[in-house]
């Protein structure tokens, strides 16, 4: 038999048509948003004055199981998919390890990650919609440069609030941003309601996304014929995302693998629940036992220390409320915090299925990870996004875990993009400047005692 080769493309014929709704086939739906104003579940009209039409309709949708990409997003999504699966030999020779590792590539575009698959649909719904322009959030960078790239693409003014303390870290991505055409404020800011009540606290604020949330929507709601899109956490997000898995699946059939362990980084949860979308159809349907890994920084710890429960999805409390696992939405990662995943909570579908057992998770130090990262680089020629080292990270944990047992598994990990506006991080950790914070148990304490009370439930 010849060499399975180091990358896979499948052809633009074989790229996915419609895109895969996991909470189709869960055994149980995660509960439902919650209007603030009411405190009933959300219909899609309660979401409309923030969301496109469309995206509401498709975040309240648990029954259909596939929804089909509009022409416009594939011929887009053709610039850049399908993206490779690729074998990493080198890694595995480096751990000497029985597994065979696969990674799903999603840094083939500008933006460096695969926020440019949901941001592309949002993008275009809007349009269809006839908005006059959107707002969002960023983090690390990454969305809100994906939001650019498709807002400039479909001809829509963007304006993007980014968490301060990576608006600082990141030049770089600020201006890639404001090269696409958009406009970047550094969140907290004093543009908006939200973020002057949070400077009045602390003048010193690095900023949270639960922080630039908030500010993103109250621009979205104060501004005419506007709207306010989200690059994770969301069901919409995740639908968007099954390409990935999609593609992973039929490029694994192809080479007549199918994966043992899948691994992914969990900030908000898109790439994991798109990576694992297919996959977890096999489990809950019961074709198939794949175990789930999900990887989270131990300076933002929501699965495997945070709380189920209902929250808020921002710091001022004006988005609907989401069941998930939750650190408290005024809780802010710690300053010297440069690997991304940097949200208080976690997707609901994600959170659902984390809570049924149907998943793990771990939390792992920073200085680890830019190890995993710096060790991948060097092996495999990629340099990593520091999200997506997280799942580095991961994956070879599991490959020296097969050693040790003698097992030949088979891992996939999502790479989601790479780590070229990221240098500051990676400068730290190579300077050996860099630290990990880990919060206390009082700290989280203090956070989840600002969870909001929902007579009945919690």
């Amino acid at each position: 038999m010849s060499k399975i080769p180091h990358r896979l493309y499948l052809t633009e014929e074989q790229m996915p048509k419609q895109w895969y709704n996991l909470r189709s086939d869960m055994k149980e739906m995660h509960d439902p948003m919650i209007n603030p104003a009411t405190m009933k579940p959300a219909k899609p009209e309660d979401l409309y004055p923030v969301f496109c039409e469309e995206l509401a309709r498709q975040e309240l949708d648990s029954t259909t199981r596939y929804f089909d990409i509009p022409e416009e997003v594939l011929e887009m999504y053709k610039v850049y998919r399908p993206s490779p699966l690729v074998r990493a030999y080198n890694l595995e020779k480096a751990l000497d390890t029985p597994a065979k590792i696969y990674f799903k590539f999603e840094g083939n575009n500008t933006s460096g990650s695969h926020k440019l698959n949901s941001a592309i649909a949002q993008a275009y719904y809007a349009k269809e919609q006839g908005l006059a322009g959107l707002t969002t959030e960023t983090g690390a960078g990454q969305w809100g440069t994906a939001l650019s790239e498709a807002c400039a693409y479909f001809g829509l003014p963007l304006t993007v609030y980014m968490v301060k303390v990576s608006f600082e870290q990141k030049p770089f991505r600020k201006a890639i941003m404001e090269t696409f055409g958009s406009s970047i404020i550094a969140s907290p800011s004093n543009t908006t309601n939200v973020g002057r009540e949070i400077l009045k606290k602390d003048p010193n604020s690095g900023g949270s996304l639960g922080c630039a949330i908030s500010e993103a929507v109250e621009k979205a709601i104060t501004s005419p014929n506007f709207r306010y899109v989200l690059g994770s956490v969301l069901n919409q997000v995740l639908l968007h995302q099954s390409i990935i898995g999609l593609e992973s699946k039929s490029a694994m059939e192809i080479l007549g693998e199918y994966p043992d362990i899948v691994v992914g980084c969990t900030g908000g949860g898109s790439n994991l629940g798109g990576l694992i979308a297919p996959f977890m159809q096999d489990k809950l349907t019961g074709k198939a036992n794949p175990r789930f890994v999900a990887v989270e920084p131990a300076s933002c710890p929501s699965m495997t220390r945070g709380k189920y429960a209902y929250d808020f999805c921002d710091v001022g409390r004006i988005t609907p409320l989401a069941r998930m696992y939750t650190l408290g939405s005024d809780f802010i990662p710690s300053a010297n915090h440069a690997g991304g995943l940097r949200y208080h909570g976690m997707s609901p579908i994600l959170s659902k299925l984390y809570h049924d057992g149907y998943m793990e998770a771990v939390a792992v130090e920073q200085t680890r990870v830019f190890e995993a990262a710096t060790r991948f680089a060097k092996l495999e020629t990629i340099l990593p996004a520091p999200e997506s080292a997280h799942a580095i990270l991961g994956a070879i944990d599991e490959a020296l875990k097969c050693k040790e047992s003698g097992e030949a598994k088979t891992i996939l990990f999502g790479l989601t993009g790479t780590g070229y506006f990221d240098m500051t991080a990676y400068a730290s950790y190579t300077e050996g400047t860099m630290t990990d914070h880990i919060p206390t148990d009082e700290d989280l304490e203090k956070s989840f005692a600002t969870l909001p009370e929902i007579p009945g439930i919690q």
